[in-house]
């Protein structure tokens, strides 16, 4: 009788897998995407190299321009990522707060959103996002990128324009919330907030018949 000498196969492990729970960090390109948002806020446009957002980054010289060839490849991936992170802005606080039941809850949507803006890292962010509006004026691919787009933020004001038979509701959305950003750009330049009777009195004229 022959002895089977093959080695026995081990028993398959029948556990469920342990979930990896170990907190999501974000890829090379979004931290140096977010490293240069943090030097243009800080140093202006003159001070957006690669060499800075290394530094910022906390990573070898040279880490940039390997992923970010270009000084324009690198300012067209900061532009990006700052539209991604005003659009989840937006997003967020159209779904929380929903379709405004009047203008005075309209008003205190807004007043949030522009004191986000206004405070902490919503500030460095307001000041990276004009500095980049100003770029776009001799740069076509940006200027696109930072064309406004739809979310529930600037759906929620069209809607409840709209349902006040506010007429073309679409293009007073536009107007009322440029101008709040320029409210924003005011205020980051000279100091200082926006009052709510500030921003009352824009919803007041996009009411108008």
């Amino acid at each position: 009788m022959t002895t089977d000498r093959r080695t026995p196969t081990p028993a398959t492990d029948r556990r469920t897998p342990t979930p990896d729970r170990r907190p999501s960090t974000p890829d090379r390109r979004t931290l140096l995407a977010d490293a240069a948002l943090g030097v243009l806020a800080d140093a202006g446009m003159r001070g957006l190299t690669h060499r800075a957002v290394d530094a910022a980054a906390g990573l070898p010289p040279g880490t940039t321009s390997a992923y970010y060839r270009t000084r324009s490849a690198l300012l067209t991936a900061l532009v990006r990522r700052l539209v991604d992170l005003d659009q989840a802005e937006l997003r967020a606080a159209g779904e929380r707060a929903g379709v405004p039941r009047d203008a005075a809850e309209l008003v205190r949507g807004i007043a949030s959103l522009v004191d986000a803006r206004l405070t902490g890292e919503g500030r460095r962010r307001s000041l990276a996002r004009h500095a980049c509006a100003v770029e776009s004026v001799r740069d076509p691919e940006l200027r696109e990128i930072l064309v406004p787009r739809e979310n529930p933020g600037r759906d929620a004001v069209r809607r409840f324009l709209d349902g006040q038979g506010v007429r073309d509701a679409e293009g007073r959305t536009l107007t009322l919330l440029a101008c709040v950003d320029g409210l924003v750009l005011d205020r980051v330049v000279s100091g200082g907030t926006v009052s709510e009777d500030e921003i009352e009195g824009l919803v007041v004229a996009a009411l108008r018949p």
